[in-house]
Formats: structure tokens, C-alpha cells, sequence
């Protein structure tokens, strides 16, 4: 059996999307169905970190980062290869977009891979996961309503009317870059303090985007890996897989979790139940800003997707083809 589709039976043409984020690098394999539905044949994620040092004044991608992303990257087209894919599309988004040594990065992934790297600016970003959030079958009957995707660079904050992209913001609040500013050392518990100052931060910079929260609040849609790790662990304390549980996440639960991890050290957050040794030390800051958003937003529970930006990608390239 295979835990994707098996390239053997895949008969319309594929595409192939690598999109290389701050704190992971992911690839998507699709096609369309006979319906024209967007269709994954193979995903999957390597966490691999290449924005260390992302808050800094001056970013900069250090060699250890770039070396684990061209690795992830060339592993994760090996994946693709069985599916033969019409066009494959590699993007970078804000780690390094924000780099002062981002074309260093870009040129040796060309000289290894043959490919280019698009980078993505925030607008394409946003906009890139709204068209990926079209493509979930469980949103289908939705038209009215609030996207946030939070990575480790940025968090992307959306509002749909009629289905339709109406507000869309990228801000530099992601969990690797709020980490490395809040918080002074990772491998302890999280300080009071540095949550205070967390939340605060979020809080101004909502209010300083311009994004109009509107005051009566809609769906709220969650998508991106510090979401799919809050689901995860509420999965496994039910013995559920991902897929299995429930995509509604109330903001009691993102509390809940937040005072149960905070006082944790790194070790012991590595040993949770779903969720990721290698994002234990920003996930408190993740959960931080996540419930921030949710308290100034007034936001009660989220709906959690699986289909942002790399869903976006292959719709885009699919209909190029």
C-alpha cells in the first residue's frame, strides 16, 4: 500500500510545489480529478529551520540553515519524481525573502537542483493561501469569512466576503521570529513576562496593520504547521490520528494548552504527544500569538485547514498547464 496515491494509477497530469518556509520546507504533488477538483498524490514536510536569526536587523540565513534547507529541498523532489510532474514550482517566503544573503541561498539551490526559486512577497503570500483555503472540500459552503496562517516568519491574515478575497496582510509575527525577540532562552519555561510581552506586540501590530476585524465575526479559518500541531496533540491524547480529529479548535483549548506547556522545559516539551521535537521551542510562542489573535479579534474557535499556500501553488500551476 502506499501512503499516497500511487504513482502508477495517476493518469491527468501532476504538478509538484515546494514551498520553502522559515521553519519548514513542504512539498505537494496534485492534479485534477474528473471533476476538476485540485487532488494531492503525495505531501509531505521536513522540518528544516533556515531562519535562525530572522529578528535580527540585518537577517541573514546562516550556513547550517541553508545547508538543512538544500538538503529538505532535494530530498522532497526525490519524492516528486516517481509522479513525473508536468511543472514543478519552488517558492521562499518570508526567511528568505527577508535575507540579506537570500540570493546566495537561491543560487545554490539552482546549482544543486536546476531550479529557480520564486520568492514570494507577502501580498502573493496571503493572497497565494486564500486560493489554497478555495481548495478545501470541507470550506466548500462557506463565503463569508477570516483566514490566519501563522509560519515562522509571518502571519498571514485574510478576510473573505462572497468567497472572495477582500482584506489580505502579511505581518512579521511568526513563531521562529517572535521566539528569537521574546524570549531569551527557548530550553526554559516560558516567563510570564515574555508571554505579557508577546501578546502585547501582537496586539499593537494588529491594531497598526490597517485590517479591518470585522465586528461580527465570521468563520474563522487557521491554517499553517503551528495549527496542525494543536490538533495533533489533541488528537493524540484521543489516540486519533491528524486527519481524524476534529478540525474545530475553541481559543479555551489554545489557553489550556498554553498553561500546560509554559511551565515545561524544552526536554520535557519534546516528549508531548504529537507534537514535533523540532518545533518545541517555538511552539509556546506559536500558542502565544495564536490565542493574542483570537483575544483581540474575538474570535471564540477556529477551523483548522490543511490547504494554504502550497494548495494555492499547484492550483495556480495546474491551470498554466
Amino acid at each position: 500500500m502506499c501512503a499516497n496515491l500511487c504513482p502508477s494509477v495517476v493518469k491527468n497530469p501532476s504538478v509538484a510545489v515546494i514551498d520553502i518556509g522559515s521553519n519548514s520546507i513542504k512539498v505537494l504533488v496534485a492534479t485534477r480529478d474528473r471533476s476538476g477538483v485540485v487532488t494531492a498524490l503525495k505531501s509531505r514536510t521536513i522540518d528544516a529551520r533556515i531562519s535562525a536569526g530572522i529578528s535580527k536587523s540585518e537577517p541573514q540565513l546562516g550556513e547550517e540553515g541553508m545547508a538543512r534547507g538544500l538538503a529538505a529541498i532535494q530530498e522532497l523532489l526525490a519524492d516528486a519524481a516517481p509522479y513525473s510532474p508536468a511543472r514543478t514550482v519552488l517558492v521562499a517566503t518570508s526567511a528568505v525573502r527577508d535575507a540579506r544573503n537570500g540570493a546566495d541561498f537561491r543560487a545554490r539551490v539552482k546549482a544543486a537542483t536546476g531550479h529557480d526559486i520564486r520568492i514570494l512577497s507577502g501580498d502573493d503570500e496571503a493572497n497565494l493561501i486564500g486560493r489554497g483555503l478555495t481548495c478545501d472540500p470541507a470550506l466548500a459552503a462557506l463565503k463569508d469569512f477570516l483566514v490566519f496562517d501563522l509560519g515562522g516568519g509571518s502571519l498571514e491574515c485574510l478576510l473573505f466576503r462572497e468567497r472572495n478575497i477582500e482584506q489580505a496582510q502579511s505581518l512579521q509575527l511568526g513563531c521562529v521570529r517572535l521566539t528569537e525577540r521574546f524570549i531569551k532562552e527557548p530550553a526554559a519555561p516560558l516567563q510570564r513576562e515574555e508571554r505579557s510581552a508577546l501578546a502585547r506586540h501582537v496586539r499593537d501590530e494588529l491594531q497598526r496593520s490597517g485590517f479591518r476585524f470585522p465586528p461580527a465575526v465570521p468563520v474563522a479559518v487557521f491554517a499553517g504547521g503551528s495549527m496542525s500541531t494543536v490538533r495533533a496533540i489533541k488528537g493524540a491524547r484521543q489516540g486519533l490520528a491528524l486527519e481524524d480529529t476534529p478540525a474545530i479548535i475553541d481559543t479555551e483549548t489554545l489557553g489550556q494548552l498554553l498553561q500546560q506547556l509554559a511551565p515545561m522545559t524544552l526536554e520535557q516539551r519534546k516528549s508531548v504527544p504529537g507534537l514535533p521535537a523540532a518545533r518545541a521551542d517555538v511552539f509556546p510562542a506559536a500558542l502565544a500569538t495564536m490565542v493574542a489573535v483570537a483575544e483581540f479579534a474575538r474570535i471564540a474557535r477556529f477551523h483548522h485547514s490543511l490547504h494554504n499556500l502550497r494548495w494555492g501553488l499547484a492550483a495556480e500551476a495546474l491551470e498554466q498547464l
